[in-house]
C-alpha cells in the first residue's frame, strides 16, 4: 500500500536544511528566572536511577556511563526503522502556573518538549553530535492542569543521542502518596485467547499494571486491559496494582477466570458484508491524520498502517504513532489505547499491518522469523489488537529459481513468513484474524507466470504470494488483494482487464474464488478461496492511487459478483453470494473525500 501523498518521512537532505533554517532562528528560548518558591519537579532526569520514572518508545532508551554532562549517568536513546526514540515522562504541576523545561543533550538531532499543558504545548530542537548543548524552553499551565508529559527524541534514521540533567523547574505539585489497593477487579469478555479485564478507579493513581500468577503482563492507564495470547479452556488468576510517581500499591485480591474452548477456521467473527479500511496512524501525508476515536462507525476492520522493519532483512517489526512534528493533532498513546477499546467494544476489529509500500520485510532466516513473531506479539499486546495483516510489497518475497510449485515452496523468505504467520495463529487462538494485502502482481499475474524457468525472462516474483495464501488459507480469515497501481491483467477469459471499471474486479476477483492454473500448466491448479475470505481492494480517491474506480462501477462489480447482474464483458465462474465486502486504501483518504467510498458500501448493503 503506497503512502500516496506528499512525503511522508522528512529525507536527511530535508532534515539538514530545515535544521539549517531553524538554526538561523532562535533555537533555544531564554525563560524567564525561577522564583524562590520554584523547585525542580522532573523524576530522574539525571538518569542516575536508570530509566526509573521514563518510558521511552520501542525500548529504545538505556542509561549509560558514558559520555555524561554529570554525574555518572545520562540517556542514550537509539531511533530505528520508524521508531524516533522518544522517552517520556509524567509530571505533577499546578495549574495557571509557569514551567521552564531544560536538559543537555547530545547528537545529530535532539529534540525537548511538553504535551498536556492545558494552553500551547512547546517543543525545541538542536543538532549537537560530539557536544553538550543545553536546550530550554517554558509553558504557562492552564486553569486545570494538573500533569503534563515532558518528552525527549530523536529523528528517523540518525545516530543515537544522549540527554542528561534535564529539569522541569516551577511551583512544586501537591505531595504525591502511593495510590490505594484497586477494588472491583472483574473481567469485561472473555474468549478462547484474550481476557478483558476493568476494576475501580483509584483517586491519585497514574496508572496501572495487571498481573497472571504473579508476573507482569498488561500495563493501563486506565482502569480496564485486555490480557491477550492465553491458551483456551485454562484456568488463570489475574491481580491488579495502582502506580503513580511515588511507587506502586499491592495487589488486589486475585480473580480466577477460564478461557474458552479454542476452534477452528480463519479466526475472528466479522459481519456478513464488512468494510476494512486502513488507517494512517505512524505517518502523516496529504490526506490528514485521522484520530482511531474519530473513524466512523461504517469501519469493520482497522489496519494500523504501518508496523516496519528496523532493517530489511531483520524480522524486527516496530510501530508507534506519527510524531508531533508530522502530525499535530496526533492522539496520545493512552488515547490511542482507549480509543482501539472502544471500538472493540462496538464490535469493529483492530490489526496491525506490516510492511507497506516503504516497509520491506524479508525473512529470510529463522534469526529473522523469530524475530518477527516476537517483535509482532509486542505489538499486539501493547495495543491489545485483533489480529495481523500482511501487507508485504516490493522485493519482501522474492523467490529462489527452485520454487516452480506454489504447493511446495522451498525459498527461506517464503518458508519462514509461513511458519511465522502459523505460529502467531497457535498463539493467539481461533479469534486471531488475519488478512492479506497483495498486489495484483504477486497473486493473479501468477496465472499467466508463476516463479522462473520455462516461462523465460519474467520477473521471478510474479505470483509469489500463491504459496503464502495457499498454505495460511485454513487460518486467513480475509484476502483483499490491491486491485489498483497495476498494468493491465488476464482474466481466466484470456483477456487483458484494465484498472478502473468494473470488469477488472470482477475479473480480479473471480479468479480468487474460481481458482486458476499457475503459469498455464493445469497439473498446478491454485484452488479458489471461499467467498466470505474474499474482499475487494481499491483506492478510495482519485489522491489515493491509480486505478480509482466510480461508485457506479463498483456497484456493478458488486452485482455481478454477488448476483450475477449487470456483468460486462467479462462472465463470472459462480454467483458468489457471500462475497465479504470492500477493502479500501484508505480510511483518511475516504475522510478527505468526503467519505464517498464508505457511503456508497452502506448505501449498497443497506447499513
Amino acid at each position: 500500500m503506497g503512502r500516496t501523498g506528499p512525503t511522508v518521512r522528512f529525507s536527511g537532505l530535508l532534515a539538514t536544511c530545515t535544521a539549517a533554517v531553524l538554526a538561523a532562528g532562535a533555537l533555544v528560548a531564554t525563560a524567564p528566572a525561577a522564583s524562590a518558591a520554584d523547585v525542580d519537579v522532573a523524576r530522574n532526569g539525571g538518569f542516575e536511577a536508570g530509566l526509573d520514572g521514563w518510558s521511552c518508545t520501542a525500548a529504545s532508551g538505556a542509561a549509560v556511563s558514558t559520555p555524561v554532562r554529570s554525574g555518572t549517568s545520562a540517556l542514550k536513546a537509539t531511533p530505528a526503522g520508524s521508531d524516533n526514540a522518544r522517552c517520556s515522562q509524567s509530571v505533577t504541576v499546578k495549574p495557571n502556573s509557569r514551567y521552564t523545561l531544560s536538559a543537555w543533550v547530545q547528537g545529530s538531532h535532539v529534540y525537548l518538549g511538553a504535551t498536556g499543558t492545558g494552553t500551547t504545548d512547546v517543543s525545541t530542537w538542536t543538532q549537537s553530535p560530539g557536544a553538550w548543548k543545553q536546550l530550554t524552553t517554558s509553558f504557562t499551565t492552564g486553569p486545570n492542569t494538573t500533569s503534563v508529559s515532558v518528552y525527549t527524541h530523536g529523528w528517523y534514521g540518525t545516530p543515537a543521542h544522549y540527554v542528561d540533567d534535564l529539569t522541569l523547574v516551577g511551583p512544586g505539585g501537591d505531595p504525591v502518596v502511593v495510590p490505594a489497593v484497586p477494588a472491583g477487579l472483574r473481567t469485561t469478555a472473555l474468549t478462547s485467547s484474550s481476557v478483558a479485564l476493568s476494576w475501580n478507579a483509584v483517586s491519585g493513581a497514574t496508572g496501572y499494571n495487571v498481573y497472571r500468577g504473579g508476573t507482569k503482563v498488561a500495563s493501563a492507564t486506565g482502569p480496564a486491559a485486555t490480557v491477550t495470547g492465553l491458551t483456551p479452556s485454562t484456568a488463570y488468576t489475574f491481580q491488579v496494582t495502582a502506580t503513580n510517581a511515588a511507587g506502586e500499591s499491592a495487589k488486589s485480591a486475585g480473580l480466577a477466570v477460564t478461557t474458552t474452548e479454542g476452534g477452528g477456521g480463519g479466526g475472528g467473527k466479522l459481519p456478513a458484508r464488512a468494510l476494512v479500511g486502513y488507517l494512517h496512524s505512524s505517518f502523516a501525508n496529504g490526506s490528514g491524520y485521522t484520530r482511531m476515536a474519530d473513524v466512523p462507525d461504517s469501519w469493520d476492520v482497522i489496519n494500523l498502517a504501518f508496523g516496519e522493519p528496523t532493517t530489511v532483512t531483520s524480522g524486527d517489526i516496530r510501530f508507534s504513532l506519527c510524531p508531533v512534528t508530522e502530525c499535530p493533532n496526533v492522539e496520545s498513546e493512552a488515547d490511542f489505547k482507549a480509543a482501539i477499546k472502544a471500538k472493540q467494544a462496538a464490535g469493529k476489529k483492530v490489526l496491525i499491518s506490516i510492511g507497506g509500500q516503504n516497509g520491506q520485510v524479508q525473512l529470510a532466516s529463522t534469526a529473522a522469523r523469530d524475530a518477527f513473531v516476537t517483535s509482532v506479539s509486542k505489538i499486539i499486546d501493547t495495543y491489545g489488537l485483533d489480529g495481523l495483516d500482511i501487507d508485504f510489497e516490493g522485493h519482501s518475497l522474492s523467490l529462489n529459481t527452485g520454487d516452480n510449485d506454489f504447493r511446495n515452496p522451498t525459498s527461506p523468505v517464503i518458508v519462514n513468513l509461513i511458519s511465522a504467520v502459523k505460529t502467531l495463529k497457535a498463539k493467539y487462538g481461533s479469534d486471531f484474524i488475519l488478512t492479506m494485502a497483495p498486489e495484483t502482481f504477486f497473486v493473479q499475474l501468477g496465472y499467466q507466470f508463476y516463479g522462473s524457468g520455462p516461462w523465460g525472462g519474467q520477473d521471478p516474483r510474479a505470483g509469489a504470494y500463491l504459496p503464502v495464501i495457499h498454505a495460511l488459507r485454513d487460518d486467513l480469515t480475509l484476502l483483499h488483494v490491491q486491485d489498483y497501481n497495476s498494468g493491465p491483467i488476464m482474466g481466466l477469459d484470456n483477456q487483458y482487464h484494465s484498472m478502473g471499471g468494473a470488469d477488472f474486479h470482477i475479473a480480479m476477483t473471480d479468479m480468487l474464488l474460481a481458482g486458476f492454473p499457475v503459469a498455464g500448466d493445469t497439473s498446478r491448479v491454485f484452488p479458489g478461496l471461499r467467498p466470505d475470505q474474499v474482499a475487494i481492494g481499491l483506492p478510495a480517491s482519485t489522491h489515493a492511487g491509480n486505478g480509482h474506480t466510480s461508485p457506479a462501477e463498483v456497484n456493478k462489480a458488486l452485482n455481478c459478483l454477488i448476483k450475477k447482474t449487470d456483468c460486462g464483458s467479462y462472465q463470472t465462474h459462480g454467483t458468489w453470494t457471500d462475497l465479504r465486502g470492500l477493502m479500501t486504501w484508505s480510511i483518511n483518504w475516504d475522510r478527505f473525500n468526503n467519505w464517498e467510498f464508505s457511503r456508497n458500501f452502506n448505501s449498497y448493503f443497506g447499513r
